[in-house]
């Protein structure tokens, strides 16, 4: 089994930009490539043969810088790697490889990440509801787009990371839609990739983008009655927590965008789908 490790960047983070290629060419035991993608940017440095370069003329946003990195690679399972992440083991991708090949069910792995500095971590860097021992590993219901293992069968017949999002959700997008192709996913803990602790509110775009493709996640995913009552809860959930003007005049306009815009094609998960993801702790209503 290949493993093929995407790595997207924007050419602004050379040395750590090295750091990640070569935590993905030191993995042992395993048959890996790179595929290097310049998000609007010249790639830095010089690589050798293993490492594949895709320059896009433009910022096309992650999922489909992303998207153009799968198309160029030739791997059966798929990892995603910031290009300011690194894998600290060298035996994960030989790990990765006896996973997918003892389950030909399971879909998607998520990662546990580590900050570098020994800081405690960020709770939602583990994809469920209780997330407070990062150490636990369980069956979950969406996974970090960033730091995640992707079968390619899965990635196929999701049609890819819808790519009208740009940033925010396209990960959870991917993961509905493998669930109601009936794979599992997974949270390891075993799985490590070290990243620095940053917050995603640093992002301009953050709380516009966030609310309009939630918006845009529901429409096409969920069950009309699961939709409204997912955006709902959303509604409630980001003024409890936001409250400040600043934050929530941009999430409003993002969440009115979600509706005024398209949202691309429409393909709601079964309702046996959604009674799945509520025996695992997390309906999609949260």
């Amino acid at each position: 089994m290949k493993l093929s490790v995407v790595v997207l960047t924007m050419g602004n983070r050379p040395v750590e930009l090295k750091k990640a290629v070569d935590s993905a060419l030191s993995q042992k035991g395993v048959d890996v490539e790179i595929i290097l993608v310049g998000n609007g940017a010249d790639v830095p440095g010089s690589w050798g043969d293993a490492v594949r370069v895709v320059r896009l003329p433009e910022n096309v946003g992650i999922p489909a810088g992303r998207n153009r990195g799968v198309e160029a690679s030739t791997g059966e399972v798929i990892l995603f790697l910031d290009d300011d992440g690194w894998y600290e083991s060298t035996e994960l991708g030989a790990y990765l490889r006896d996973r997918f090949t003892a389950d030909p069910k399971l879909g998607i792995v998520s990662f546990r990440v580590r900050d570098p500095e020994g800081g405690p971590g960020e709770r939602r860097h583990v994809p469920r509801l209780r997330a407070g021992d990062p150490l636990r590993s369980s069956e979950v219901t969406t996974f970090l787009g960033g730091a995640c293992a992707v079968r390619r069968a899965v990635f196929d017949a999701a049609g890819g990371l819808p790519e009208d999002f740009f940033y925010a959700h396209e990960e959870t997008d991917l993961a509905w839609q493998a669930l109601n192709a009936g794979y599992h996913i997974v949270y390891d803990a075993e799985c490590v990739m070290f990243h620095p602790a940053v917050a995603p509110t640093r992002h301009a775009m953050f709380y516009r983008l966030n609310a309009r493709n939630r918006v845009w996640l529901a429409r096409r995913n969920l069950p009309w009655p699961v939709a409204l009552t997912y955006l709902t809860v959303w509604i409630g959930m980001t003024v409890l927590r936001e409250r400040k003007l600043s934050s929530l005049r941009p999430w409003f306009g993002g969440f009115r965008e979600g509706w005024r815009k398209p949202a691309g094609p429409r393909r709601p998960i079964r309702w046996r789908t959604v009674w799945r993801m509520t025996r695992l702790g997390r309906p999609p209503i949260i």
